[in-house]
C-alpha cells in the first residue's frame, strides 16, 4: 500500500470538517473515526447531545447525532474514506508518518488531530443517564442552557474554577437562581472571577454551598433536584433543581500523542502560534478541543478543521505532493 496524502484521526465536527476540505482539495483524506476510545464513539461529543441550538443554519435546532450523520455524509460524498476503529499507535518521526489501529497500519504525509476531549462526569447512575437522554444534565452551560427547560429554574453547578463561575454567571441570563456547589469552603478561581461570582451572590442570582458533593442526580424522565452530603459532617440533603450542569474539567484525549507531541500541563497540544493549526511536529496539525481549553464549541471545532486542512494542504504543496 502506498503512502496516503492525509489521514485524519477523529470524526467530531473538527474532523469531519478536516476531511471535507482535505477532500474537496484532493487530498483523498483516510478518516479513523473511532470506535470507542476514552468513551466516545464515531461523531464526538455531539452524540451524547439532544438539542442543539446554537450552530449556524439549523433555526429550529437539530439533533445531536443527526447533526454529525450530516457531517459525515458530506465528507464521504467528497471522497473521503472512514475506518471505523480506534487508533492505537503512532509514529511521528517521518514524514512519512506511521499509524496504526487494531486493523490496519498506514503511513501518510500529513496527519490531522482532531481526538477531542471528554467532559469530566461524576460517574453517578443517573447522571449519566439523564445525560444521554437530555433530562437536565449537561457539561456545557454555553451549548445547553438557553434550553427551555431551564428557563426560570433553579439550577445547579458543581465546580470551584473559573469555568464553574463562567458557566454559572451565563446561566443567571435564564435561571431564577444558580446554586454553585463546590466541595471546600473556597473558590480555586481566579480573584476577577470570585469578584464576579460574589457580585452574584449580592445580586441574589447565585448562591454557594460549601463543603458538598453531589452523591445522587434525582428524577425520572428529567432531573428534580441532587442529593448532596456534607463533606464534614457526612450529613446528607436534598436540593431541588431542574437542571445540573458540570464544570469540573475536560481531559483532552492525548494519551495516544504523550511523548510525541507537545502538550501543555493540563494535556491539550500545543500550537506553534497563535490562529494556526500546526504542532510541534512539522506535517502534524491539530483541529478542535484536543487543543482548545478555552471554546470548545462545535462551531470553533469545525472552524479549526477548516484551518488544520487548509495548513496541511498548503504544507503538503510546498513540498510537491498535491
Amino acid at each position: 500500500m502506498g503512502t496516503e496524502k492525509s489521514v485524519v484521526i477523529g470524526s467530531g465536527p473538527a474532523g469531519l470538517t478536516a476531511c471535507i476540505y482535505a477532500a474537496r482539495a484532493n487530498l483523498n483524506p483516510l478518516c479513523f473515526e473511532g470506535f470507542n476510545a476514552g468513551g466516545l464513539i464515531p461523531g464526538g461529543q455531539l452524540m451524547f447531545t439532544t438539542d442543539v441550538e446554537n450552530y449556524p443554519g439549523f433555526p429550529e435546532s437539530v439533533m445531536g447525532p443527526a447533526m454529525m450523520k450530516a457531517f459525515r455524509d458530506q465528507a464521504e460524498r467528497f471522497g473521503t474514506r472512514f475506518v471505523r476503529d480506534d487508533v492505537t499507535e503512532v509514529d511521528f518521526a517521518g514524514p512519512p508518518f506511521t499509524i496504526k489501529s487494531s486493523e490496519q497500519t498506514v503511513s501518510s504525509h500529513a496527519v490531522i488531530v482532531a481526538t477531542g476531549a471528554r467532559a469530566n462526569w461524576l460517574n453517578l447512575e443517573n447522571e449519566q443517564r439523564l445525560a444521554k437522554s437530555g433530562g437536565g444534565v449537561s457539561a456545557c452551560a454555553v451549548c445547553d442552557g438557553a434550553m427551555p427547560i431551564y428557563r426560570d429554574q433553579h439550577l445547579v453547578v458543581i465546580g470551584g474554577g473559573d469555568s464553574a463561575i463562567e458557566e454559572g454567571g451565563y446561566l443567571t441570563k435564564f435561571a431564577s437562581k444558580v446554586y454553585l456547589v463546590h466541595r471546600r469552603d473556597q473558590l480555586r478561581a481566579s480573584k476577577a472571577m470570585q469578584e464576579r461570582f460574589f457580585k452574584h451572590v449580592e445580586q441574589g442570582k447565585m448562591e454557594p454551598v460549601w463543603n458538598s458533593v453531589v452523591v445522587d442526580v434525582l428524577g425520572d424522565q428529567s432531573v428534580t433536584g441532587v442529593r448532596l452530603r456534607d463533606v464534614k459532617t457526612e450529613a446528607e440533603r436534598d436540593l431541588p433543581c431542574k437542571g445540573l450542569f458540570l464544570a469540573i474539567g475536560h481531559t483532552p484525549n492525548t494519551d495516544l500523542f504523550q511523548g510525541r507531541l507537545a502538550t501543555d500541563d493540563k494535556g491539550y497540544l500545543k500550537l506553534k502560534e497563535p490562529g494556526r493549526t500546526f504542532t510541534s511536529v512539522e506535517g502534524i496539525f491539530a483541529a478542535g478541543d484536543v487543543a482548545d481549553h478555552v471554546y470548545r464549541q462545535a462551531v470553533t471545532a469545525a472552524g479549526s478543521g477548516c484551518m488544520a486542512a487548509i495548513d496541511a494542504e498548503r504544507w503538503l504543496a510546498e513540498r510537491g505532493i498535491e
